[in-house]
């Protein structure tokens, strides 16, 4: 059964000594807003580690596989979708193209979460995604540093070389000197990033969205760095808590709750104000989220949202209270 609540929810992204997303038109560059220097993080980049953690952890359970693999064609999910639907691929026709849609909606858990464009090829149509994510944007600017390093071994083309003796006979004529190289690093130093989400009980209705796959978002979300180490990465975390927001209603009325609760009871902005994250006055330039001092007003929550703290992927939402092993919001 979908979820009947609406949710927004927002977390932070700790980077340090390294390159949190960066810009392939730019040389790799960390991305940055040019007018205030303030990095971001891009919603696309977010999704990606969240699928990755997916398929990790949930490899082969039900409803557990990606539309969108690396190194992949959309258009054999697509087609397998429509296969699995009892209907013909090339059918063009409005119930087949639905057809397609359901089924992708059951196998494909980051269609059932993201939504996708699958009126490629075999045709599927769209689906529009109940959680939608914004940018991560750093709460201060980052310096972005573009930096030389050594490079040990070359890559070289042999010229004519077809066994490997050409390769070890071309190596051992070269100097020493002529078989290093050098490369370039683009990372920041330090960088807290924020990002809000998004979830709407209307949309998870059409998909399937339930209570597991908003467990599994809410867990991935916060493994998803924890198994995406790399040397450009530098180290990557999410901060606990991951901070939720329950829509729930206020009518004494069931049926109107029930309503409240799907479409909200306050705009997504002012709940986000209510959690403010400052750099301590006595830090010129932060290193570490401990370097900010972070409060959440519970008391000045709307009526009818409730307010919850994830600290532990595994554990248990706390609602309106912070828990004691948060590390911001403390």
């Amino acid at each position: 059964m979908a979820i009947e609540n609406r949710y927004e929810f927002l977390f932070y992204i700790q980077c340090r000594d390294g390159n949190p997303n960066g810009d392939p038109d730019l040389g790799n560059s960390p991305r940055m807003d040019p007018q205030d220097s303030h990095g971001y993080i891009t919603d696309v980049a977010i999704k990606r580690r969240i699928r990755n953690y997916v398929q990790a952890a949930h490899a082969g359970d039900p409803g557990m596989e990606m539309l969108i693999r690396s190194a992949s064609n959309i258009n054999t999910g697509i087609a397998r979708a429509k296969e699995l639907s009892g209907v013909e691929i090339s059918a063009k026709g409005k119930n087949e193209v639905y057809a397609g849609r359901r089924k992708a909606c059951e196998l494909f858990y980051d269609v059932r979460t993201f939504g996708a464009v699958m009126s490629t090829g075999p045709n599927a149509g769209q689906v529009r995604g109940p959680v939608q994510l914004t940018f991560a944007r750093s709460l201060d600017p980052i310096a972005a540093q573009d930096i030389s390093i050594t490079r040990m071994a070359k890559a070289a083309d042999v010229p004519n070389a077809k066994i490997l003796e050409d390769y070890t006979a071309w190596e051992t004529q070269q100097s020493e000197d002529s078989l290093r190289t050098m490369g370039r690093k683009q990372f920041i130093s330090y960088g807290l990033y924020e990002a809000r989400g998004f979830i709407s009980a209307n949309l998870a209705a059409e998909t399937g969205f339930d209570d597991q796959d908003l467990h599994i978002l809410f867990e991935s979300i916060l493994n998803m760095y924890e198994h995406d180490r790399s040397a450009s990465k530098g180290e990557m975390s999410v901060i606990t808590p991951l901070v939720i927001f329950r829509h729930t209603g206020t009518d004494s009325d069931l049926e109107q709750r029930k309503r409240q609760a799907k479409l909200g009871c306050a705009p997504s902005h002012r709940l986000f104000d209510l959690a403010t994250i400052e750099k301590k006055s006595d830090v010129e330039y932060a290193r570490s989220w401990k370097d900010y001092n972070a409060s959440i007003q519970l008391d000045a929550r709307p009526a009818g949202v409730d307010v919850g703290f994830l600290c532990s992927p595994y554990g248990e939402i706390i609602w309106n209270q912070v828990p004691e092993d948060a590390e911001f919001f403390c």
